[in-house]
């Protein structure tokens, strides 16, 4: 009854001349590996209210965060088939392994422990915890996918990695095998009519849960900050289709801890577009975080050379905003693009 309601008071889709694009940041992560999946197949309340969202909103592809990952892809095929129950088919998705959760058996974080959660490539409990995702209606060109997470945080040019008393933080070493996405850095080719759309997506850290040294926030700057670097051809070839960059970027321009000119600096670069999207009551706001407050750090940016139709994020007035409320503290957000 309430996927019902919301599929007839939430915003209509893109028409069949225009796609909707979205990134949404899930919360679906679990505990451990295999809770995800169990949680799917037994009907989890947050798992239904996270596809009540998708279905609603109905986007055309969909980049998601924080989706646990595992080697069969189990967890992401149940979640498409629930969505598919739900009247939202998605033939085409993408995920690979993560670097959250990756371990490195080095201290990454200077507790002076090693093979904690921190201690990972990227902050995670299990291999594939806290993971990323893309579902599409149109074709995604697997063998095509360019992947970033590889690269060193001490490549990317004009990295500055963290230091306390100018010494390398929390050593040489960890600065010698630290990748630089907490998560990972893709772009996805996605074959629409007549022409290939590049999604670029990411899931950077929380610039904060660190010390004076601003490990995190340093790197949440410099994981925002590659996608200019690809843009200007800095990490081999620049994107030569349209694109978009999708994701949760963990920075609001103006408010909160992290380095805000990074994400500043991205919305404002004249090869994107920020149509900044807002719910029904005319925010900006994606997450609402207790004790901290609202604000909006996950984006979706199309290239300049888009026509954007409309835009939008997902916070629906009383009663359907609890739906939402239940599903994730983050918004999914969405934009419109003309594709004549």
């Amino acid at each position: 009854m309430i996927r019902a309601l919301v599929l007839l008071l939430l915003p209509f889709a893109a028409q069949a001349d225009s796609i909707r694009v979205a990134t949404y940041n899930t919360e679906l992560s679990r505990d451990g590996p295999g809770l995800l999946l169990r949680d799917i197949q037994r009907g989890d309340p947050q798992v239904l209210a996270v596809v009540d969202v998708i279905s609603s909103v109905n986007p055309d592809i969909v980049a998601l965060q924080s989706i646990d990952w595992d080697l069969d892809g189990l967890a992401l095929s149940a979640l498409v088939q629930a969505l598919s129950e739900a009247g939202v088919d998605y033939p085409y998705w993408f995920s690979e392994q993560p670097n959250s959760g990756m371990e490195t058996h080095l201290d990454l974080d200077g507790n002076g422990k090693t093979n904690d959660p921190a201690d990972a490539q990227g902050w995670g409990r299990f291999t594939g915890h806290n993971g990323l995702a893309v579902l599409s209606r149109y074709p995604i060109v697997t063998q095509s996918v360019v992947s970033y997470s590889k690269l060193l945080w001490r490549d990317l040019p004009g990295a500055e990695l963290p230091k306390f008393d100018e010494t390398p933080f929390p050593s040489a070493e960890a600065h010698s095998i630290q990748r630089l996405s907490s998560t990972a850095h893709w772009m996805i080719p996605i074959d629409l009519p007549g022409e290939r759309l590049n999604l670029m997506t990411f899931h950077a850290t929380p610039p904060v849960f660190d010390g004076p040294e601003d490990r995190n926030g340093l790197r949440n700057r410099d994981e925002i900050r590659l996608w200019q670097l690809l843009m200007d051809g800095e990490l081999g070839p620049a994107p030569k289709d349209r694109f978009i960059i999708a994701g949760d970027a963990n920075l609001d321009p103006t408010q909160g801890e992290g380095l805000n000119v990074a994400i500043r600096s991205l919305l404002s670069d004249p090869r994107l577009q920020d149509t900044k999207p807002r719910d029904e009551n005319g925010a900006t706001t994606t997450v609402s975080w207790k004790g901290v407050g609202d604000r909006r750090v996950d984006y979706v940016l199309p290239s300049a050379d888009w026509s954007v139709v409309g835009s939008g994020v997902h916070w629906p007035n009383h009663p359907l905003n609890d739906v939402a409320a239940m599903a994730s503290r983050h918004r999914l957000v969405w934009v419109d693009l003309d594709v004549e």
